[in-house]
């Protein structure tokens, strides 16, 4: 079983929020070229798309779906898109008939820690002030408008806490081995819909056995939408990666200036390809706090058997569901 209820088609109605205010700003994660979904996006439409740019579950791409769902708080002049660069003709595609948001279209891939520090740098840059959502674009959400609701409430809360950052996690139904693992700790607070407690560890993607005592135990899965203020998210990327931190902060001597791109481009050559998840939140598991999302219909579209799985929950399927078993 995926997510946590049945999924709605529903594309919520604006969320009403002290949170909509203009130091907020969403950092959308569209690099990923989608290579464990690619079989299944090829028989679906005939080409290697990367999955964000597929419209799967629906008339929009899941990348627009991200988008709607995150412009219910956050405008599209405050929302980065973390693109690549080879991706340009999609991104083209995608904003065509829609309005643009800020693309970041990153020249090669470093993995997920330069996907997230780099806009982060970009934010910090104009807004040092910022409270950041970090949001992927390959899953599904049952009732955006609710999600968002308590996105909208842990930026409030982060504003009471700057100093922490904040894990959204899910009410696992499964010993998955594929979704980070989360161990609640101690009670930190309340916001609307459930209590923040501290994280006493945090395992990427663990083993069977560690994954089902997990579930025995009460843990979360990582959702991997994460709420922080941009200086506590930099603070946290310096302590887990120092030397890749510093090196993205050096672009901003050149922003502005003719030599920016190639600033970009040597930044990224050196360096690593590195993880987010494992790199930074495993390594600092005492600087995190998490969230137990609400009941919102939510799941990761990471494997042909979840989008297959999500399909069927659908009121109306697509029609490709019917032709399909999980592929994985």
């Amino acid at each position: 079983m995926i997510g946590q209820v049945a999924l709605e088609e529903h594309r919520g109605e604006v969320v009403e929020s002290e949170w909509s205010r203009g130091d907020v700003w969403a950092i959308v994660l569209a690099g990923g070229e989608g290579v464990r979904l690619r079989p299944l996006v090829r028989r679906v439409f005939g080409d290697d798309r990367p999955k964000q740019y597929a419209a799967l579950l629906g008339a929009q791409s899941l990348l627009c779906q991200t988008l709607d769902r995150v412009s219910l708080l956050v405008p599209a002049e405050r929302t980065l898109v973390v693109t690549m660069a080879q991706h340009a003709g999609y991104v083209a595609r995608e904003f065509a008939q829609r309005q643009r948001p800020v693309v970041v279209a990153q020249p090669c891939d470093r993995g997920t820690v330069a996907a997230i520090l780099y806009p982060a740098h970009r934010i910090a840059w104009t807004a040092p002030d910022a409270t950041v959502a970090v949001l992927p674009s390959d899953h599904l959400v049952g009732s955006d408008a609710a999600f968002m609701a308590h996105v909208g409430e842990i930026a409030q809360w982060v504003d009471r806490h700057p100093e922490q950052t904040v894990l959204l996690g899910a009410q696992p139904t499964s010993p998955e081995v594929e979704y980070g693992w989360i161990e609640p700790a101690g009670y930190l607070g309340e916001v609307a819909s459930g209590p923040i407690h501290a994280v006493r560890k945090f395992w990427e993607k663990p083993s069977l056995v560690t994954a089902s005592a997990g579930l025995a135990a009460g843990h979360l899965w990582n959702t991997s939408v994460v709420v922080a203020k941009v200086s506590t998210l930099l603070a946290l990327g310096r302590a887990g990666l120092p030397d890749a931190a510093d090196r993205l902060a050096r672009i901003r001597a050149f922003v502005g200036t003719p030599d920016e791109s190639a600033a970009v481009h040597q930044a990224y050559q050196l360096l690593p390809r590195a993880n987010f998840s494992r790199a930074i939140l495993e390594a600092c598991p005492d600087r995190l706090v998490v969230s137990r999302m609400p009941p919102v219909g939510w799941t990761d579209l990471g494997s042909p058997r979840r989008v297959v799985e999500a399909a069927s929950l659908l009121s109306a399927p697509p029609a490709w569901a019917s032709e399909f078993a999980p592929l994985d």
